[in-house]
C-alpha cells in the first residue's frame, strides 16, 4: 500500500476502522478530536460517521456527531483521500461541516510511527498506527458560534483497524513540551498505548507500546519484549508508565481534568458497545533518562511538561459512573 493511511476494509462483515486528528491550540487552550469512521458489524448493514468534539479549559465539552449509510464513503490511497460525508481527510488535510462546526486545516506530512509491529499484528484485535505522528496544524475551526485560528497548533493524524476493542485501554500524547524553564522543546512528542484484553476468558496485559522522538531522534518501545514488559498503571482520569528503547527510558505521568473528559460510544462489530472517555487538554510530565551501555545507570537527561496541552484516553466496556456521555 502506497500510504499507511490506505483504507485496510475489504468491503466483509466485522471490522471497524478510524482514522482521527487530535491537536491542541496554544492561544486558548481548546483541544481538538476529528474523527472519520466506518463500522461493518457482524451482522447488519456497514456504516460510516464523522466526529467532532472540542474541549476547552473555560467552557467545556463540545460534541457533535453524524452517522451516514455506507454509501457516503468514499476512499482512494494514491494520492490517499478518505471522504465521510462531508467531511474529507488527505495525507495534509482535513476540511468538514458537522451541525455547527466546521473545520479546514492543513499540515506539512510528518514521520510515520507504528504501534504494533507486523510480525504482532496477527494477534491484535486493533492495530494504531500515526501516518503524521507528531505535526504543526494551521488552519481554522468554528463551532458553537466560535472561532479558533490555528498557526502550528501541535497534533498528529492517526489510522486505527481492526475487529474488536481491548478491554481497556489507556492511550496519551502530546507534542508541546516545555523545559523548567518554559522552553520548547523541540522535536519532541510521546504517544503511547496501553490495553488490557481477554483471550479465551482470560485477562492478559497491560500490553503498552511507545512511540515518539526526543530531540528529533525517534524513539520506539515497540517489541514483543518491551511490549510485554512496559510498566503502565492506568484509570479513568490519568496514567502513569514507563518504556525503555534506544538507549532510553522514558518516565510518563498523564492527568486529566475529569470536566474536560468527553464521554462517548463506541461500537464494536458483534455490537458489544465500548465506553470511552477523552480529553484534548490534558498535562504530561516527561521524564528522559539515558544510559551508555546495559551495564550503566540510568541518568536524566530531561524533564518536560506539557500542561493542558496533552492528549488522553481512557475506554472499557462499562460505562463510568460520574462522568457524561455527551455521545451515545
Amino acid at each position: 500500500m502506497s500510504s499507511p493511511n490506505a483504507l485496510r476494509w475489504n468491503g466483509r462483515p466485522g471490522h471497524y476502522e478510524v482514522y482521527y486528528l487530535t491537536l491542541t491550540d496554544a492561544v486558548t487552550g481548546t483541544g481538538f478530536w476529528i474523527r472519520y469512521t466506518l463500522l461493518a458489524p457482524d451482522d447488519g448493514a456497514p456504516s460510516c460517521a464523522l466526529w467532532f468534539l472540542a474541549m476547552d479549559p473555560a467552557q467545556g465539552v463540545t460534541a457533535r456527531k453524524a452517522t451516514f449509510p455506507i454509501a457516503q464513503l468514499t476512499s482512494a490511497d494514491d494520492p490517499f483521500r478518505f471522504q465521510v460525508g462531508s467531511g474529507t481527510l488527505t495525507d495534509g488535510t482535513a476540511d468538514g461541516e458537522l451541525e455547527d462546526a466546521t473545520w479546514s486545516l492543513r499540515w506539512s506530512p510528518g514521520r510515520r510511527y507504528e504501534h504494533v509491529r507486523p510480525a504482532l499484528r496477527p494477534l491484535a484485535t486493533t492495530v494504531l498506527c500515526l501516518p503524521h505522528g507528531d505535526v504543526g496544524v494551521d488552519g481554522q475551526i468554528r463551532y458553537a458560534g466560535r472561532t479558533v485560528d490555528l498557526a502550528g497548533a501541535r497534533g498528529a493524524q492517526a489510522h486505527l483497524w481492526g475487529s474488536k476493542h481491548a478491554s481497556s485501554w489507556a492511550w496519551a500524547r502530546c507534542g508541546d513540551f516545555r523545559t523548567p524553564n518554559a522552553e520548547l522543546a523541540a522535536d519532541t512528542f510521546v504517544d503511547g498505548v496501553s490495553v488490557r484484553v481477554k483471550r479465551f476468558g482470560i485477562a492478559l496485559g497491560p500490553f503498552t507500546p511507545v512511540v515518539g522522538r526526543i530531540d528529533d531522534d525517534d524513539f520506539a518501545s515497540t517489541s514483543g519484549r518491551r511490549v510485554l514488559t512496559n510498566r503502565s498503571s492506568f484509570a479513568p482520569d490519568r496514567w502513569r508508565f514507563e518504556a525503555l528503547g534506544d538507549g532510553r527510558k522514558l518516565i510518563v505521568d498523564v492527568e486529566a481534568d475529569r470536566r474536560l473528559l468527553a464521554g462517548v460510544t463506541y461500537h464494536d462489530p458483534d455490537g458489544q458497545p465500548a465506553y470511552c472517555y477523552n480529553t484534548e487538554a490534558a498535562t504530561m510530565r516527561l521524564g528522559v533518562y539515558e544510559r551508555a551501555d546495559d551495564r550503566s545507570e540510568w541518568r536524566p537527561a530531561a524533564t518536560l511538561e506539557g500542561q493542558g496541552r496533552a492528549h488522553f484516553e481512557y475506554g472499557q466496556h462499562e460505562p463510568l459512573p460520574g462522568l457524561e456521555l455527551h455521545l451515545r
